[in-house]
């Protein structure tokens, strides 16, 4: 497949870095995450927060929590807004179900994203009583890989069955399953697929692994330009055969406009600080959870700080244009469209993407870049022939007529 960056219309360009511009200005609440703890059943190679490594003993109570759903309701439309329950792991939290419920009869939408090994019928019955209404669960190969990968044995098959049992919740409007696409599993994709065939799931989200908590500097699990390619073609193959499911990317990179309309159906847009916040597991306010925990990008904490207030007042560095930037990324041709790439891979102490894609596809942009050389070259060269010929063929007639 052919990565293509170049855009021929700079109003479409100039229109939607307008357009984002006024959503930073805006900063409408649609999502929270809600880190409910740090504490996590599994050690995965990739885990982006690195939990369970490190536990806080001033994890969020509930009744903390329950101040900041009424508040948010008190000044917002809770049905506007929906809550992510995450972690760690959330299904550790033993009130869980007590916190998002409490949630739910305010008006708010819920989901979770969970690593699928505790669910059970008890906790599919806790689901529909509090009205969860999504849930993406990870499965990252076939059993022997997944649980390597997650470092959990006897957890494929837990998860295998969580899955089917979920279907059966009336409550619940959509089961994703997420894979994280590394070296180690890429090869498995088309068995993943016959997979979720099997087991029904109609919602398949693949996401690359990125270079972040545990991830970061590891090559063996990092793909290259060719994985992305892989990954990319299995996708859009898959579309295309299988028109009944959902396989979608995650939120991800900027991969070039025409790519990402393929990948996601618009440009790419970190919504991070301005479209969505979350909450972590020692009550600081904070943007996405697999941001790097710098202290400067904690905007406050809900033991002492209104969340609304935050929200409204709050979240400056991340409501900037160039909050993910420096020279380089500002001469760069992608600049109005890339913005830095996302917020969880700019590298803040370096001041540099820990993901460019210029950088990864760099050699398919020199090749792309001698092609247009080669074609200018032979268009100059065919144009003189031509001009050349023409003068000889003039010269010849006015010969002829003298």
């Amino acid at each position: 497949m052919r990565i293509q960056f170049e855009v021929k219309n700079n109003d479409v360009v100039q229109s939607f870095y307008d357009y984002r511009k006024e959503l930073y200005k805006k900063h409408e609440l649609h999502y929270l995450f809600l880190e409910l703890t740090s504490r996590c059943n599994a050690r995965c190679e990739h885990c982006g927060s690195s939990c369970g490594d490190f536990v806080p003993k001033d994890e969020v109570t509930k009744e903390e929590l329950f101040k900041v759903f009424d508040d948010i309701a008190a000044h917002y439309d809770p049905r506007k807004i929906i809550l992510f329950a995450t972690g760690g792991e959330p299904l550790v939290k033993k009130d869980i179900f007590e916190i998002m419920g409490y949630a739910a009869k305010l008006g708010f939408m819920w989901g979770m994203t969970s690593n699928g090994i505790l669910i059970d019928e008890e906790v599919v019955k806790k689901m529909e009583e509090t009205n969860m209404k999504t849930i993406s669960v990870s499965l990252d190969g076939l059993k022997e890989l997944h649980e390597s990968f997650r470092r959990v044995p006897g957890s494929f098959d837990k998860i295998i069955k969580g899955l089917k049992l979920m279907q059966k919740c009336p409550t619940i409007l959509d089961i994703q399953v997420t894979t994280c696409v590394n070296k180690k599993n890429i090869d498995q994709l088309p068995e993943m697929l016959k997979l979720m065939k099997e087991i029904g799931i109609k919602d398949w989200r693949l996401i690359e692994v990125d270079p972040i908590g545990r991830a970061k500097g590891n090559n063996d699990l990092l793909i290259d330009a060719e994985g992305f390619k892989r990954m990319f073609s299995f996708m859009f193959k898959t579309r295309v055969e299988n028109p009944d499911m959902k396989i979608m990317y995650g939120c991800g990179h900027y991969f070039g406009p025409n790519l990402n309309k393929q990948l996601i159906g618009n440009l790419f847009t970190c919504f991070t600080g301005f479209w969505g916040a979350s909450i972590l597991s020692n009550g600081d306010i904070f943007g996405c959870p697999d941001i790097e925990r710098l202290p400067e990008l904690i905007e406050g904490n809900i033991r002492k700080d209104s969340f609304v207030d935050v929200w409204e007042h709050g979240f400056k560095r991340y409501r900037k244009m160039d909050r993910t930037s420096n020279k380089k990324c500002k001469a760069c041709p992608d600049w109005k469209l890339c913005l830095g790439d996302a917020f969880h891979t700019w590298d803040f102490k370096e001041n540099k993407p820990n993901f460019c894609v210029r950088e990864i596809f760099k050699e398919d942009l020199e090749k792309q870049e001698a092609c247009k050389k080669q074609t200018k070259s032979t268009k100059t060269n065919t144009k003189t022939k031509i001009t050349k010929k023409t003068k000889v063929a003039k010269s010849k007639t006015t010969k002829k007529t003298k």
